[in-house]
Order: C-alpha cells, then sequence, then structure tokens
C-alpha cells in the first residue's frame, strides 16, 4: 500500500523498468525524479547538504547520513532483507532476490540472438547492444558513444582526469575502483589467482588468464594478413596495426602517435618525468617495470639466465645473448655495400645509415637527430636523467646496454680483441678499431668547415665547437659555460680553492696540468705547434687550431645587418654591437664602457705600472707599440705600400 500515487508509479517502474527521466548532458535514463536531480549534480559538482560538526558537503542525502554517523556514532538502522549465505542485508526484496542468484548461480534472462543468459535483466539489455551494436550514451566532450552508462562514466573521466579512488596507504589515486583494488596488492602482496596446474598466483585474473595459456598453447586469434597468432584479442589487434600502419593514441604533449596505449603511457613519463616503479631497497625509481626488475637483481645477486654450453649464469636475458655470440662467432646479416657483417638484423639496418645521411630518430624534447636507435634512446634518458642499467657486480648504473656491456668487462677482464701491430689487448671490436688509426694515421671524421680531419668523433665534436661556439658544459657555482668537460673540471677548482700543480720555477699555482704546461712556456719561450701553411708558431694547439682558420677563408657566419662574413661566431657575435652599439664590459676602475672583452684588457692596462711599457716593435720602421694587436694592426700599413 502506499499514501500517495506518485509512490505507487515511483514502485510500478521497478516492475515496468520505464525510465521517463533522461539527462541533458549525458542522457543517462532514470525511473523518478529524485534520481535525476541527485544525478545531475555530478555534473554541476553542486553539493547542497552539509554536516553541522564537520561542515563537509554532499550531494545526495543519503551520502550526508552515513558521514553523521562518523560522528554520532550510531548503528545503521537494520535491513529487512539477510541473505542466509554471506549475511549481507538489503532494504528491498528485489535487490535481494538478485543478490540470492550470485549464490544459486540462476540466470533466467535469456538472449534470444545468442545462448547466453543473464542474472538480471539490465545486464540483458546491456549484452542485447552488442547484436544492435545500439550506443546511446554519447560523451559530451568527443561524442563517442557507449552502450552502457558504466563505460560512459569510466570514459568521461578521461577527459576530466578525475580519480575518485584514493588509497588510503600512498595516496595514489585511481579512476577506476578495479584499478584501486589491483593496486592495493602491492601493498598487501596478496595473489588471490592461483592457477589450477602449476599453482602459481597472481593477484589479476587477466595475469593469470594469459599464464593458462601458457599450458594451453592456444592461439584463436590469427592474423589473415601473415598467419600469425595470438591468444587474446588485444594482441591480434595490436598486431594488426603493424600491418596498417594506424596509430590511434597520441601525446596530448608533443602529438606523437602509438599503435598501443602501452607505449603511449611510457611515452607520456618523459614529459611527466614518473617513475612510478621504486626499489624497497634503495630507494631508486624506474619509468618501467622491467627496469626495477633488473636493477632489483643488483640487490639479490640473481642470476637465472643461464648458457646451455659454458653454463655461466647471467643477470639479464641480453648478456645472454650477447655472451652466446662468443661461442658461435655467428654473423649472418652482411651489408651489401661494404661487406661488413652483423649479428644481428637490426644492427645492420643501423649500419647501413652510415652510409647515407639520414637521420631518421629525432628527439621531440630537443629535435636533436641520430643515425642510430641506440644513440637516439640514450640521448633521451639525458632528458629523463634515467639510468635503468645495473652492473650486478659493482651496482655501478648506465642509461643504455651497450655502456653496461662495455662496463662489465672491466669484471670478467674479458678481452678478445688484439692488436696485431703492437699486440695491446682490447675489450671491444670498436676501441680496437679506434687504436688501429693511431698506427694507419687514418683520419675518418671530417670537419665541412675547414675540412680538418680526425681519427674519432669525440675529437670531432670537440674541434667543431670552435666553429659554432657551443659550449654545453656549464658551471653549477657561477654559470660560465665551456666547450669541453675538462675545461669545466679545471674551472671548477677555482671554486674549490684548489691549485695542486704548481711552477717548479716561479712557484706559481694552477688548476691544471695543461695549465701548468702552457705557463711553462712563458718561462722556456718554447712555441712547439707550428702551422704546416706559414710556419707561424704558437705556445698552444688550441691556438693553433684558431689560426688555421685564416688559411681555409671558410667564413660561414654572415651578418644580417651588413652581409660582412666571419670565419668564428664569437667574432660576428662582436660584430653585432658596431649596430647595437651595445657596450657589455666596463671598466671597474673608471666605469668606462667596451663593446669587446678584449678592447677592455687593453684599457684596464692603462691604469697600471705597465702602461708606458712599449715591448711591441715594428720589425720594419722601428716604431713601438703598448699592446700586440695595435702591431698587428700597424703591420697592414706596410703591407699596403
Amino acid at each position: 500500500m502506499f499514501s500517495q500515487p506518485a509512490y505507487l508509479r515511483n514502485h510500478l517502474r521497478r516492475h515496468t523498468e520505464e525510465k521517463p527521466y533522461a539527462c541533458n548532458i549525458c542522457n543517462r535514463t532514470f525511473s523518478n525524479m529524485s534520481g535525476i536531480r541527485s544525478h545531475l549534480r555530478t555534473h554541476t559538482k553542486e553539493k547542497p547538504y552539509s554536516c553541522v560538526f564537520c561542515k563537509k558537503a554532499f550531494s545526495i542525502t543519503s551520502s550526508l547520513k552515513q558521514h553523521l554517523r562518523t560522528h554520532t556514532k550510531e548503528k545503521p538502522y537494520e535491513k529487512p532483507f539477510l541473505c542466509n549465505v554471506c549475511s549481507k542485508t538489503f532494504n528491498h526484496l528485489s535487490n535481494f532476490k538478485r543478490h540470492l542468484r550470485t549464490h544459486t548461480k540462476e540466470k533466467p534472462y535469456e538472449c534470444d540472438s545468442c545462448p547466453k543468459m543473464f542474472s538480471h535483466r539490465a545486464y540483458l539489455r546491456s549484452h542485447l547492444r552488442t547484436h544492435t551494436k545500439e550506443k546511446p550514451y554519447s560523451c559530451v566532450f568527443c561524442k563517442k558513444g557507449f552502450s552502457v552508462t558504466s563505460s560512459l562514466k569510466q570514459h568521461l573521466r578521461t577527459h576530466t582526469k578525475e580519480k575518485p579512488y584514493a588509497c588510503d596507504i600512498c595516496n595514489s589515486a585511481f579512476s577506476r575502483q578495479h584499478h584501486l583494488k589491483t593496486h592495493l596488492r602491492t601493498h598487501t602482496k596478496e595473489k588471490p589467482f592461483a592457477c589450477d596446474i602449476c599453482y602459481k598466483t597472481f593477484s589479476q585474473p587477466a595475469s593469470l588468464r594469459y599464464h593458462l595459456l601458457s599450458h594451453t598453447n592456444e592461439k584463436q586469434f590469427q592474423c589473415n594478413m601473415c598467419d600469425k597468432a595470438y591468444s587474446n584479442m588485444s594482441g591480434i589487434k595490436s598486431h594488426v596495426r603493424t600491418h596498417t600502419k594506424e596509430k590511434p593514441y597520441s601525446c596530448v604533449f608533443c602529438k606523437k602517435a602509438f599503435s598501443i596505449t602501452s607505449s603511449l603511457k611510457l611515452h607520456l613519463r618523459t614529459h611527466t618525468k614518473e617513475k612510478p616503479y621504486a626499489c624497497d631497497i634503495c630507494n631508486s625509481a624506474f619509468s618501467r617495470q622491467h627496469h626495477l626488475k633488473t636493477h632489483l637483481r643488483t640487490h639479490t645477486k640473481e642470476k637465472p639466465f643461464a648458457c646451455d654450453i659454458c653454463y655461466k649464469t647471467f643477470s639479464q636475458p641480453a648478456h645472454l645473448r650477447y655472451h652466446l655470440l662468443s661461442h658461435t662467432n655467428e654473423k649472418p646479416y652482411s651489408c651489401d655495400l661494404c661487406s661488413k657483417n652483423y649479428s644481428d638484423k637490426s644492427r645492420l639496418n643501423e649500419h647501413y645509415r652510415s652510409h647515407s645521411t639520414e637521420k631518421p630518430y629525432s628527439c621531440e624534447i630537443c629535435s636533436k637527430r641520430f643515425f642510430l636507435k641506440i644513440s637516439f634512446r640514450t640521448h633521451m634518458f639525458t632528458h629523463t636523467n634515467e639510468k635503468p642499467f645495473s652492473c650486478d657486480k659493482c651496482g655501478k648504473a648506465f642509461p643504455c646496454k651497450s655502456l653496461l656491456k662495455r662496463h662489465y668487462r672491466i669484471h670478467i677482464n674479458e678481452k678478445n680483441y688484439f692488436c696485431e701491430v703492437c699486440g695491446k689487448e682490447f675489450s671491444s671490436k670498436s676501441i680496437l678499431t679506434r687504436h688501429h688509426r693511431t698506427h694507419t694515421g687514418e683520419k675518418i671524421h671530417s670537419c665541412d668547415v675547414c675540412n680538418k680531419k680526425f681519427t674519432t668523433r669525440y675529437y670531432f665534436n670537440e674541434h667543431y665547437r670552435i666553429h659554432t661556439d657551443e659550449k654545453p658544459y656549464s658551471c653549477n657555482e657561477c654559470g660560465e659555460k665551456f666547450s669541453m668537460k675538462s675545461y669545466l673540471k679545471k674551472h671548477s677548482r677555482v671554486h674549490m680553492n684548489t691549485n695542486p700543480y704548481s711552477c717548479l720555477i716561479c712557484n706559481k699555482e694552477f688548476s691544471g696540468k695543461s695549465v701548468l704546461k702552457n705557463h711553462y712556456l712563458s718561462h722556456t719561450k718554447e712555441q712547439p705547434y707550428s702551422c704546416e701553411i706559414c710556419n707561424k708558431r704558437f705556445s698552444r694547439k688550441d691556438n693553433l687550431e684558431r689560426h688555421h682558420i685564416i688559411h681555409t677563408k671558410v667564413r660561414p657566419y654572415s651578418c644580417d645587418v651588413c652581409n660582412k662574413n666571419f670565419n668564428r661566431k664569437s667574432h660576428l657575435n662582436g660584430h653585432y654591437r658596431t649596430h647595437t652599439n651595445e657596450k657589455p664590459y666596463s671598466c671597474e676602475v673608471c666605469n668606462k664602457s667596451f663593446s669587446q672583452k678584449s678592447t677592455l684588457n687593453m684599457h684596464f692596462l692603462s691604469h697600471t705600472s705597465h702602461a708606458k711599457e712599449t715591448p711591441f716593435v715594428c720589425d720594419i720602421c722601428g716604431k713601438e707599440f703598448s699592446f700586440k694587436p695595435r702591431l698587428t694592426r700597424h703591420y697592414r700599413i706596410h703591407k699596403k705600400l
């Protein structure tokens, strides 16, 4: 019996399942007005019901009532329908009946299109839409359609970034409740899903399902393009995109597209710097789970990968694969341009690029391009500061496998490569190849600005900075920048006040050995570096290199105001100031300003006791000068005559 006709109408809709009230935002339907009102507050974020004790606000009265009991310690009223199996209680008979079916496994609602059966009418309705392809619930942001409201709710959180399910232990938040449940098992170490065959346990049902396929070897999803088979639908979907080149998942930061969501998730961490996998022993954090697993073996000393030939064990499968090549020496992949052989196809593909100028790998953060994928990956770690590859002998970490492999040989004293000229031993073929050039004098790296050649890429890179004025190494104390790491190390000693190198003649102290050597030349007046073209001599090698540019006549740096060309970028920068009238260098004594540092240095001598000295004499006319640059300018008068 009902006291009002409206209550009866609302009750009848439970039987008819009529839902006449629809949300105009997400199209969700409700059987009564109070339901639609409560629902609308999920969109408007309105919370009209507040707690009298702590002022916390709620969108519906039932949530407020439940919250009030935390203050009043009042026990909730007893629900009249009690389940004899699990002791759960219910307010309504219909809810109680539905619950009982979870125990009896009764499924009275059958699909007319397929043999599938359901315990609830609502489940059947949702299932029918898989046949009709009906998607009545659409997203207000992207118009994507969904067959059930729960899927729409979950999808909406991808737009709103709402994460209502929070972990009480570590405050991590999740958009789905089952993600929170799965996460909690990382704290409890609970693994409730067990394999009936080998009794192995898992924290997630999906992990168990994948594991079971290892027993059956069943691969029911087959690709109709290449006959490759997969054990699950997600696997075949991801694989098909390798044929179609479809990349539906794009990065919100740099718009890079990916074929699978897991690749996108990993990529996003290069922007967010997120490292969710932390080591419980040393607090090192990693962006990928398998990097953490590899790292943990540095603590446990576990080496699960064994060689079948010599029984040597390794902590990583990559180390084992690399080791196996020492037994077979097999290199089946050959370059058809230079006949060089490689043990795997990926290395051959990377080698091919050494014959071309193509640099297919581009960094989305700094736009730097690379020939090799491994070089690109290694570079990416300079942005994340991540070093996922750890040595299981000493714990030292590296950003890429190749550096770890090279380091590993220090421990095993493996030196398989011998120089046929001098008998010296080397741990890698690349180091032996570089060493060979000390005998042959071969210089394969050529500068495209001045045509100077170098034996190694390292020396070439250092030289090239003379032209570009690039100074990638900066001091953390004063911000001064340097073109070479060794220069930065020497400079760092200025802040530490350490000058370990002293001159035996005048006892003057210096921060670096090379600086001391250069100083010695001021006593001996020795100039060991000679120009091959004009025979001009220099006390320092870097001065000779700068001088070489004069002979090349190459002036790649052009002023966009007057089109004047210069052979060094620093000269162009100094020239620009003649247009801008900028004078950044000022004298500490008289505050006079200058456009160039060298002019300031000459001016500064006018305040010292050496101002009237004229040590620089013209050997043609005998005129004397206080500064060498003035003598150099004077020489031009004689050349014109």
